[in-house]
């Protein structure tokens, strides 16, 4: 079998924990000495959360562009063009050579809403550089993803604190 020099990983569903084991292996690669990127598609400047000061502490880049959540969006068109920045953004790290964990946040949200193409997804992630190891996070995620991820792992909500009207919690959810 021929050595594989990166792998890329989905975490996928409705269920919880999406971002957060995402950022537990972002704390693993940078424990290992590891280059680290960040790229948030869906959540904005105002979202002040515990891995991002986590991030800011150890050093790791952290791109966040997305403006919230599109039923938050009072400009679409921004909303979109925003997502399409980060995309670009997040194709020039996978191709710089320079990282050995990307993680790309709610990416599957910027595919499924079409901002980006996920075949031009796919290809950009299937040509990144050798060394890169890519994490995808979203809900929905599109077959082109599952398709050029080495381990898919799907997230089922069975029981939700928010459905009983507990709000997010600081430290738990962000």
């Amino acid at each position: 079998m021929a050595r594989v020099e990166s792998v890329v990983v989905l975490n996928t569903g409705h269920g919880k924990g999406k971002s957060s084991a995402a950022f537990g292996v972002m704390a693993r690669g940078w424990a290992r000495g590891w280059t680290v990127g960040v790229v948030q598609f869906i959540k904005g400047g105002k979202w002040k959360t515990g891995e991002r000061k986590l991030a800011d502490h150890l050093g790791i880049e952290w791109h966040t562009l997305g403006d919230g959540f599109t039923w938050e969006s009072t400009d679409m068109d921004e909303t979109v063009a925003k997502g399409r920045h980060a995309w670009a953004v997040a194709a020039g790290m996978l191709a710089s050579g320079e990282y050995d964990l990307l993680i790309l946040d709610e990416i599957t949200y910027a595919v499924k809403y079409g901002w980006v193409d996920a075949a031009t997804v796919a290809a950009g992630i299937r040509d990144r550089a050798g060394r890169t190891n890519v994490v995808l996070t979203g809900r929905d995620a599109a077959d082109e993803l599952v398709e050029v991820a080495d381990t898919v792992t799907e997230m089922r909500k069975v029981k939700h604190a928010y459905d009983q009207g507990i709000k997010a919690k600081k430290g738990i959810e962000y």
